[in-house]
């Protein structure tokens, strides 16, 4: 994964990030020699995107499969959230 500072964004613009996602798929941005930001093309984003909503939903399956659920109507979720909220308070 190539890093590029921020000051070599501001001096080289896009065309740098362009020219460097050629052969990368990230390129990371540093502010103050901290890696601040990722940059990716739009495919990449997608793909990862995807990926993310699949592990999510294998998961729902998982949380499914050993009982680790709830069955509460509207009203009820609304007044649990509520009262859990309160509580982490």
């Amino acid at each position: 994964m190539t890093v590029v500072t921020a000051n070599e964004l501001k001096t080289k613009g896009i065309s740098d990030i362009e020219r460097i996602l050629q052969d990368e798929q990230e390129v990371v941005i540093t502010v103050r020699g901290k890696p601040r930001y990722v940059v990716m093309d739009i495919e990449h984003y997608d793909f990862l995107r995807e990926c993310e909503i699949a592990a999510a939903w294998l998961q729902g399956r998982a949380d499914l499969a050993a009982g680790r659920f709830r069955r509460e109507g509207a009203e009820e979720h609304m007044a649990r959230v509520q009262a859990e909220s309160e509580d982490a308070l």
